[in-house]
């Protein structure tokens, strides 16, 4: 499990900062044919969380944060899915930047469970024998 954790945590942290640097490119009218790109890390990054989530709800110090990235990495798709019919036109930029805010606090709580199952995996394990 510990290596399931190291990975999906990487790639939250790679994943996060791919899909926040091409949403500022499409915030600023640049880069928009990337959009199905980004969709498709965006998958990735969901399905990392779930992960994370999966590992942390077999733990019981772990439930209810691991609860709480899973509840929130269902927020992320959907608010990403129909960011486009909220508020369109020339107040658009608030559903964009709450997007970026509920991804921003996907990627923190990805990283809080990841510490929070290290913690717990650490605290679980026998510790190392003293050399004589």
């Amino acid at each position: 499990m510990k290596y399931v954790v190291v990975i999906a945590r990487s790639l939250v942290s790679l994943l996060g900062i791919a899909l926040v640097v091409l949403g500022i490119f499409f915030w600023t009218g640049r880069a928009l044919s990337l959009v199905p790109l980004h969709t498709q890390l965006g998958g990735l990054f969901v399905l990392c969380l779930w992960a994370l989530a999966a590992v942390g709800l077999a733990g019981r110090d772990t439930r209810p944060l691991a609860f709480l990235v899973l509840v929130w990495s269902l927020i992320v798709p959907a608010l990403g899915m129909m960011q486009l019919r909220l508020l369109p036109g020339s107040d658009h930029w608030v559903i964009q930047a709450v997007h970026l805010l509920v991804g921003i606090i996907a990627i923190g709580l990805g990283h809080a469970l990841a510490r929070r199952i290290g913690r717990q995996q650490a605290a679980a394990s026998p510790p190392a024998p003293q050399g004589a």
